[in-house]
């Protein structure tokens, strides 16, 4: 089901006076919100509480509605409250809600571990589960480690990444990050990573192209790979975008450069897929629209449709034999999580799987970004708009105060909540990453929301920039 053919939203709620008001208060009276400074939502930044969604959209307490333009921080493939992902959750609701993985096995996570190992293809051997992306990097990192470790390779102990790279905020995904604002507090906890810088379109700024730009970041990251290469255990990366990251782009070429110095230097090579995975950037893998052939690769986010907290991270067969010993403690991977594997989970997947499938998405998403394309056109002739780009459903574009050497607003003036709060006010949910605006859309919304969601950006983009 997608777009056209999902069901027709319901009529808007009637409005109920002062609904919004009574549960803000109630909220901020208990609640800690996540990436938030709580004060914010006292004076600057507006709460608004969400009393349900359908489709794309979502509905306040009051009966506004908000289109969400950015997937609810990008984890929703096939918009709120879907039909078919309802009925297989409400049937496995009947049978089996949870259970330990440890020693038990049950259909959907076998079903699912399956169905993605079939998608990864010939070479990967299992899929190890855990709670969400964060936790998905950690069971990578460690697995990466401790490979070398079992194999004897006791120097392997750092890890590279990419410049502006974000894996997530527990210590070890937020160690390989590179987002000062969140690794700044936590400095004397975290790895200290190799760091590559990766091409972006600010190397094509002074006439420059952007495969150039390419050759030179790879001809960099062979020579810090030739410093530290025996040190490496491995290198971990988003394939093609950047998100959190402000939504940093760059050609599959790049990632295929960084494959090949991994092998060279026996480092395995991780591909954090958790957003831009399940068909974000084009393929249900990021990385396959390149030639490299990741040894781990950690799915989250959109796995489940937006629906539960769920990683599956696929390892390829020399990862899994390196564990694989008649010595039960030394050599094993001792990692669990208590919902590991949980069956609703797991469920929620397989039903967005088969959303996946449906032939008919593939047409329908390319007409989406030929939507995106075709309204974004005018942002790039935007005085105060820079680096306009798109990867598969992922837009972005940066505001500056200057489009000549895209000279940035100052951080402090928060162009970007402008632009949010001027999305509210207009039936649209546009959370920008600082002076970042960007959309990442729901799979079943139409060209047309598509292009009236574009028009508000734009105009909104306009009521920040307009001083």
């Amino acid at each position: 089901m997608h777009g056209s053919s999902y069901p027709e939203s319901p009529p808007p709620d009637p409005p109920v006076p002062g609904a919004n008001r009574r549960w803000i208060e109630r909220d901020l009276g208990v609640l800690w919100h996540p990436c938030t400074q709580m004060k914010d939502h006292e004076r600057t930044i507006p709460l608004v509480p969400i009393a349900r969604g359908q489709g794309p959209w979502l509905y306040d307490y009051d009966g506004r509605r908000y289109f969400d333009a950015v997937s609810s921080w990008w984890v929703n493939l096939f918009g709120h409250a879907h039909p078919a992902i309802n009925a297989r959750l409400s049937a496995q609701l009947e049978t089996l809600p949870h259970v330990l993985l440890a020693g038990v096995g049950h259909a959907p996570a076998i079903e699912l571990a399956e169905r993605l190992l079939a998608r990864a293809g010939a070479g990967y051997a299992r899929c190890f589960y855990a709670d969400d992306g964060s936790t998905g990097i950690e069971v990578a990192l460690k697995m990466a480690f401790h490979v070398h470790r079992n194999q004897g390779a006791h120097r392997r102990v750092r890890f590279a990444a990419l410049r502006g790279a974000y894996h997530g905020e527990t210590l070890g995904a937020l160690g390989v990050g590179d987002v000062e604002l969140y690794r700044s507090v936590y400095a004397p906890l975290l790895l200290e990573p190799v760091r590559i810088a990766p091409p972006t379109v600010e190397d094509t700024e002074d006439g420059g192209d952007l495969e150039t730009a390419v050759a030179r970041r790879l001809e960099e990251a062979r020579a810090l790979f030739a410093r530290h290469g025996d040190d490496l255990a491995a290198l971990v990366v988003e394939p093609l975008v950047q998100c959190a990251g402000g939504m940093r782009m760059h050609p599959p070429s790049f990632l295929d450069g960084l494959a090949a110095l991994c092998r060279e230097h026996g480092v395995l090579l991780i591909a954090d897929e958790c957003a831009v995975g399940m068909g974000r950037t084009g393929p249900f893998f990021a990385h396959r629209r390149s030639q490299a052939r990741p040894d781990i690769i950690v799915l989250s986010k959109g796995l489940t449709g937006g629906y539960l907290p769920l990683a599956a991270v696929l390892v390829s067969r020399p990862v899994y034999d390196a564990f694989y010993d008649d010595d039960p403690w030394s050599r094993a991977f001792l990692h669990s999580h208590s919902y590991t594997g949980n069956p609703l989970a797991c469920t929620a997947a397989l039903a967005t799987l088969d959303l996946l499938d449906d032939p008919g998405l593939a047409p329908h998403k390319a007409g989406l970004e030929r939507a995106i394309d075709e309204a974004t056109a005018p942002l790039r002739e935007h005085p105060h708009v820079a680096h306009v780009r798109r990867t598969g459903l992922i837009f972005a574009a940066t505001l500056v105060r200057e489009k000549h050497g895209a000279r940035p607003y100052p951080a402090e003036e928060r162009h970007g909540l402008r632009v949010f709060r001027y999305g509210l006010a207009h039936e649209a949910w546009l959370r920008p990453l600082g002076n970042v605006v960007y959309l990442i859309p729901p799979y079943v919304a139409t060209e047309e929301e598509i292009r009236r969601v574009v028009a508000v950006l734009a105009a909104g983009v306009d009521d920040a920039t307009r001083d």
